[in-house]
């Protein structure tokens, strides 16, 4: 397959990209990985046949050439909810409850083993406490070190570790449902069919939460407070089963640590990988943190540890 004769689509914050190739009545996405990361266009596409089975818009695979690193896919086209949100003045809370309807749909599945194109079998994983931490542990191996150094750096660093371990101790719902893991308006396209659901390589079964959470504090969209209690309170409507005082706990304590883990992942993308253009994004993670911890008394050791290391001045940087 000759890439440089197709057309190169923006791709997302990861190691794989993304090519259009025209076909005589339609066209398909080429999805290319790195050789040592080719095992995810395995996953990719086993996760995206698990969704299609359950009625859900993933896309199809038409072709696949793993040896040479990439699969090909049915094409959803180029609108995303946020690139509509932000072409169109809509009602978003509209979109936002139809949104729900999907999340609730996606929180049903209970599938845990399926098949690969190779016919070899993937077991979804569990987002277990050790893995939540050691995702938020990305913003002290990428971010703190920009701003702490010396000895300082290792004590501030296992202060914190230590406030990660005991903010996860507090998740209350045990019960782990079907997780997108990045479950945002950007991963949503608009269809003929209705939404597609795409980037869904990095499903696991976790905290109820989750991805209400990666929905509600997206760092790549400024929705107003009030919009964000109205999804909220949606989403609790559509689940009655829920307490409202325990979901608003884990959802708190899940959001935090989404986004210490987003300035770390941001972190990372721009000294390793040379992508700058993430880190305009870190201010608003940062507000979105202090959204959550402010007046809450769970997070007091965590924001006393955020404003001795980290004032305003470090946090409204995109550094």
């Amino acid at each position: 397959m000759n890439f440089n004769k197709l057309k190169k689509l923006s791709g997302d914050a990861s190691f794989r990209s993304f090519y259009r190739k025209k076909n005589f009545n339609y066209s398909s996405v080429l999805v290319y990985s790195k050789k040592q990361k080719k095992s995810n266009l395995l996953i990719y596409d086993a996760i995206n046949n698990l969704l299609t089975k359950k009625n859900l818009l993933a896309p199809k695979l038409i072709n696949h050439n793993y040896y040479k690193n990439y699969i090909e896919l049915e094409d959803f086209g180029n609108l995303t909810v946020f690139q509509m949100f932000k072409k169109k003045k809509i009602n978003q809370l509209f979109y936002y409850k139809k949104i729900l309807l999907l999340l609730n749909k996606i929180q049903k599945i209970k599938t845990t083993k399926i098949k690969t194109f190779l016919d070899t079998e993937y077991k979804i994983p569990n987002y277990s406490k050790k893995k939540l931490a050691s995702e938020a542990n990305l913003f002290l191996q990428w971010y703190l070190p920009k701003f702490i150094k010396g000895k300082k750096k290792n004590i501030e660093k296992k202060k914190i570790i230590k406030i990660f371990k005991n903010l996860l101790n507090k998740l209350i719902y045990k019960k782990k449902v079907f997780v997108h893991r990045d479950f945002h308006i950007s991963n949503i396209m608009i269809t003929k069919k209705g939404f597609g659901l795409i980037d869904s390589q990095d499903a696991v079964f976790g905290n109820i939460a989750y991805d209400l959470a990666s929905l509600i504090d997206d760092v790549r969209v400024r929705t107003k407070d009030s919009l964000k209690d109205k999804i909220f309170n949606e989403f609790i409507k559509k689940n009655k089963q829920l307490d409202r005082g325990k979901f608003k706990n884990d959802f708190e304590i899940l959001s935090v640590l989404r986004n210490f883990k987003i300035i770390g992942i941001f972190s990372r993308l721009s000294k390793r990988d040379k992508k700058h253009q993430y880190l305009k994004l870190i201010p608003y993670a940062w507000k979105l943190i202090e959204n959550r911890i402010n007046n809450n008394i769970k997070f007091t050791d965590l924001k006393i540890c955020i404003d001795k290391n980290f004032p305003k001045k470090i946090r409204n940087y995109e550094n």
